[in-house]
């Protein structure tokens, strides 16, 4: 677990894959991140938000109950801005959005589903090739497995998901990064950005950079 940043009423963490957020019903071995951040305060960390234990990246829990509401509600308003980085099959030319409405199936999984609950995802192409694209993505709401569903949905799979369109011969991770959080000002001070740099696998970004602005 790496800091990011930790002030008086946040503390932000770069969390490996592999690892869950809070406990899941079928305790694992090993603590979860929580606990861990809460070792490290010597009291309680309060959770904002979650990503998936095979996804990495940027997570943030609040220090006490008053940051604990104004974080909740920021995410609820959808006032906090969420930026991935997602290496999926096949290629993607250009940006798009996906809204299908999710619904959980009760067994672990979520599917698109017309009485599901309304959802959007945004992205856009940093680099592709004919085999793979990197993805920034952006998750305008905040549904469970949204991303990998949604980009599912549309015959892009996230590679090496091992929930939605497992593919034989698949080794290592799953290539989904919490990249960014964006935080609009609040008890905790100014509007201000947290980001986890791209772990190895997902290419250098500055190249996609450079193919985009050329």
């Amino acid at each position: 677990m790496k800091i990011l940043f930790e002030g008086d009423h946040l503390i932000v963490v770069d969390k490996p894959t592999g690892l869950c957020v809070i406990q899941p019903r079928h305790r694992e071995a090993g603590p979860p991140l929580v606990e861990l951040v809460s070792e490290h305060l010597g009291g309680k960390a309060w959770t904002v938000h979650r990503i998936d234990k095979g996804t990495s990246g940027v997570v943030l829990f609040a220090k006490d109950a008053d940051a604990h509401r104004e974080l909740s509600k920021a995410f609820e308003k959808r006032e906090v801005e969420k930026t991935y980085l997602a290496l999926v099959e096949g290629e993607i030319v250009a940006g798009g959005a996906v809204k299908s409405p999710l619904k959980d199936r009760g067994s672990g999984r979520v599917s698109v589903h017309p009485q599901g609950k309304p959802s959007e995802t945004n992205y856009r192409p940093l680099r592709t090739d004919e085999k793979k694209t990197l993805l920034e993505v952006h998750p305008f709401s905040g549904r469970r497995h949204q991303i990998r569903v949604h980009l599912y949905s549309i015959g892009h799979r996230i590679v090496g998901d091992p929930l939605y369109g497992k593919a034989k011969g698949d080794e290592g991770r799953m290539m989904l990064h919490a990249w960014k959080l964006t935080l609009p000002g609040g008890i905790w001070g100014e509007a201000c950005e947290f980001e986890s740099p791209a772990p190895d696998g997902f290419g250098t970004l500055s190249d996609a950079r450079r193919k985009e602005d050329g």
